[in-house]
């Protein structure tokens, strides 16, 4: 059910709104109730496709939404993503909220404005920018989440420490976002400790987008991690503790450690935080499966990725020191590889 905070916040947002025109698309492993017609979807990476954003925009004429409706998304980043695509695209766009219910929409996909869907097998490779009306957060949705999954999230929370480009240097490294995340209790995961966090991580992430919304500057620093991660999720296998499909932010861990490995040998940023994330990769998210056959496969994968601005070169972002990324790094074939193996070595 949802809880009676979101319940009330989004009744207040849709207030108003023709009561017609108001229509939900919710993850069908949710227990929900809502007051208006409801899609329900079962939803997986590997079906975040044209497919799933067509029986949204169907669902959306069978009910007659016009430009003046709204959808309310429910559900983790890949039913954010396609509703978030579909509300974009639906008559050239309307209003849509995000009400996130795992921990990694409610770190990184359900706001920010950037939708999406996978094509040609290549993660997120279609897709607009198109904020929401609203992203409502209640962290009681994780009291019942799987521990993957809040291990998932955390890994765009971990992200986001390390590139916290708004921390108040005069308060020192002590209170630094990334410091605060590693003494978090990743075995107990106690959701009231986590709440802080999660606002802190949501907060940095919200004014790197106000600044840069489209994505053509500052905003590229919560690309960190991507490069490799993304890389990882596309090539066969499963690759972590999780069956089935690799967790996203499983990937962004791994993709980090080859990042920071490329950051202390080509930028000199200090050893200390490669060491932590490592200590952490191997404790809570293990060692991904990957073989030395899959090198070339995932080097080409990095070379058609999407925040490349030339055909195969490589973009990365990677950090002089926690809290200064730098963007638009471009590195060879040769060093990603040599990144990969580093990786793979642990």
């Amino acid at each position: 059910m949802i809880c009676d905070e979101i319940h009330n916040a989004l009744a207040a947002q849709v207030a108003g709104y023709d009561a017609e025109q108001i229509c939900v698309v919710a993850d069908d492993k949710i227990a929900l109730d809502t007051d208006y017609p409801t899609l329900r979807m079962a939803v997986s990476e590997g079906g975040k496709n044209l497919e799933s954003v067509s029986r949204i925009w169907d669902f959306l004429f069978e009910h007659g939404i016009t430009r003046r409706g709204i959808l309310v998304c429910i559900g983790g980043g890949v039913l954010t993503d396609l509703g978030g695509f579909a509300a974009s695209t639906y008559k050239r766009g309307i209003d849509y909220i995000n009400v996130p219910t795992t921990l990694l929409a409610m770190i990184d996909a359900s706001s920010g404005g950037k939708t999406s869907i996978n094509y040609r097998g290549l993660k997120n490779s279609i897709g607009t920018f198109a904020p929401p009306v609203a992203t409502l957060i209640c962290p009681t949705w994780l009291r019942t989440l799987p521990a993957p999954q809040m291990l998932s999230g955390f890994g765009e929370m971990l992200k986001t420490g390390l590139i916290d480009v708004h921390r108040d240097k005069r308060q020192g490294t002590r209170d630094h976002l990334w410091n605060r995340l590693l003494q978090y209790d990743l075995e107990a995961m106690p959701v009231d400790a986590l709440t802080p966090l999660i606002e802190a991580c949501v907060e940095v992430k919200r004014r790197i987008v106000e600044t840069d919304p489209k994505e053509t500057g500052l905003r590229k620093v919560l690309n960190f991690g991507h490069t490799f991660g993304h890389a990882l999720e596309e090539v066969p296998g499963d690759g972590s503790r999780v069956t089935g499909e690799m967790p996203h932010g499983y990937a962004v861990v791994y993709g980090m450690i080859a990042e920071l490995y490329l950051s202390v040998t080509l930028l000199g940023c200090p050893k200390e935080p490669l060491q932590q994330l490592t200590q952490l990769m191997l404790h809570h998210y293990g060692k991904p499966q990957c073989k030395c056959s899959d090198m070339e496969r995932l080097v080409t994968l990095m070379q058609q990725d999407k925040k490349n601005e030339h055909s195969a070169e490589i973009n990365c972002t990677l950090l002089q020191a926690p809290g200064e990324p730098v963007i638009n790094q471009v590195i060879t074939a040769e060093q990603a590889a040599e990144a990969w193996e580093y990786l793979f070595s642990l």
